[in-house]
C-alpha cells in the first residue's frame, strides 16, 4: 500500500494579528506500509493486560440501583445493610466495631487508607462488618504506627471492600430513603437480577446478631488506656467492681473503665442474672452491640431481673435494652447516627472531653 502525503511547510512563527501568509511550496513524500503478519501470527499474539485496575465488583441495592466499582480485600458475594459513616478518620476502629455486624459501612470521607492499620487501634478481636465501601483507596501509607496496608488487612480477615464508586450519590440516596439492604459481589456469573432478589429477601430486623459477636465465657479485663492517650485528670478513687455484659463491647470502653481504677469482669450476652448477683458487683454495664434489641428477648429479661437490685448503665444497644426492660418500645430509625464523637469543653478539666 502506497500513500502520498502533501503537507504545506508551516512557518516557524505565526502572528495572530497579521493575515496568514500564502504557502508557495509543497513538500511531497511517499509512505509504504507492508504487512508480513499472517492470520496465524495475529491469533497467537499475546494480549497485554491494562496497567490499571478495571471495575470488577458490583453493589446492588434493594431499590434496584447497580453500582459498579473496583474491589480490594476479599472476593466473593456478601449481603448486608448499607449505612454511611461521617468520620474523617478512624476507619480501623470502625472495621473492628462489633456494632457494625451485618452491615456495609460506606465512608463519606473520600480518601481512605492513607494511614494504613496497626494493632493498637483495634476495638475487638476481629472485623465483624460485612464490607467496606469507599470513594478513593490510598495508593500509599504514611503513618509512623502503620504496620500493614488496608487492602492486605481486609484480605487476611476475609472482608470485602470496594472503591471508585460514587459514595456521595449513595449517601444522598440513603439519607433520603433510609438504610438499604445491598449485595456486594465480585462474581461475574451472578446477574443483576439474581443479586437484586438476594437483597430483597434479607432483612437485618429480627436477627439476633449479638450472639455472633459476644464472648463465650467470662474473663477479667485489666488493660488501661496508654498514658500517651489518657485524658483522665480527675485521679483514681475507690476501686469499683463493674460487670460488663458483652453484647459487642469495644475495647476502649473497657480501657477507660480500667483507667479510672475499676475492676472489670466481662460476661457473655446470655449470662444468667442470678450469677451476676452472686458476684455482688458495684455496677453492671450493658454494652453496645449490633442489630435489633427486639430480636434478643433473653437480654431484655436479664436486664429486668437486675433492675432495682444493682446499679446499671447502658451504651447504645445496652441503652435500648434498658428502655425495653422498663416498658418502652424501640423501632428502626430511617438511618442512625454513625460518626465520630463530638468533643465538648468541661470546665473542671482543661483538656477537651468527649
Amino acid at each position: 500500500m502506497e500513500l502520498a502525503l502533501k503537507n504545506p511547510i508551516a512557518p516557524t512563527t505565526r502572528s495572530f494579528l497579521k493575515p496568514k501568509p500564502k504557502v508557495k511550496s509543497l513538500r511531497v513524500f511517499n509512505l509504504k506500509c507492508i504487512s508480513s503478519l499472517s492470520s496465524a501470527d495475529v491469533a497467537a499474539a499475546v494480549v497485554v493486560e491494562r496497567p490499571w485496575k478495571t471495575s470488577d465488583a458490583r453493589l446492588v441495592l434493594e431499590d434496584g440501583s447497580v453500582w459498579r466499582a473496583k474491589s480490594f480485600g476479599a472476593r466473593g458475594t456478601q449481603v448486608g445493610e448499607v449505612v454511611f459513616n461521617t468520620s474523617l478518620t478512624g476507619y480501623q476502629e470502625i472495621l473492628t466495631d462489633p456494632s457494625y455486624a451485618g452491615q456495609f459501612v460506606l465512608m463519606t470521607n473520600p480518601h481512605i487508607g492513607n494511614t494504613g492499620v496497626n494493632f493498637d487501634d483495634e476495638e475487638s478481636r476481629q472485623c465483624f462488618l460485612a464490607g467496606l465501601v469507599i470513594r478513593s483507596l490510598s495508593i500509599s501509607t504514611s503513618n509512623w504506627r502503620c504496620t500493614k496496608e488496608l487492602g492486605d488487612y481486609l484480605l487476611e480477615r476475609n472482608i470485602m471492600g470496594i472503591y471508585d464508586v460514587d459514595t456521595r450519590a449513595i449517601t444522598r440516596r440513603l439519607r433520603q430513603d433510609g438504610s438499604l439492604v445491598g449485595v456486594l459481589t465480585t462474581e461475574e456469573s451472578k446477574t443483576d437480577e439474581e443479586l437484586l432478589k438476594m437483597s430483597r429477601s434479607w432483612d437485618i430486623v429480627g436477627i439476633d446478631l449479638i450472639s455472633g459477636v459476644s464472648c463465650t465465657a467470662p474473663y477479667e479485663w485489666a488493660d488501661k488506656t496508654d498514658p500517651e492517650w489518657d485524658f483522665n485528670c480527675e485521679g483514681r478513687g475507690k476501686i469499683y467492681h463493674v460487670i460488663a455484659y458483652d453484647f459487642g463491647i469495644k475495647n476502649n470502653i473497657l480501657r477507660r473503665l480500667a483507667s479510672y481504677g475499676c475492676k472489670i469482669t466481662v460476661v457473655p450476652s446470655n449470662w444468667p442474672a442470678s450469677e451476676i448477683l452472686k458476684m455482688k458487683p458495684d455496677g453492671v454495664l450493658f454494652s453496645n452491640g449490633p442489630g435489633d434489641p427486639s430480636a434478643v428477648p433473653y437480654a431484655v429479661e436479664t436486664v429486668k431481673e437486675l433492675l432495682g437490685k444493682v446499679p446499671v448503665f447502658g451504651i447504645c444497644m445496652g441503652h435500648q435494652l434498658l428502655g425495653q426492660a422498663l416498658g418502652g418500645r424501640t423501632f428502626k430509625m430511617k438511618f442512625g447516627h454513625h460518626g465520630g464523637n463530638h468533643p465538648c469543653p468541661q470546665p473542671s478539666c482543661k483538656p477537651c472531653r468527649n
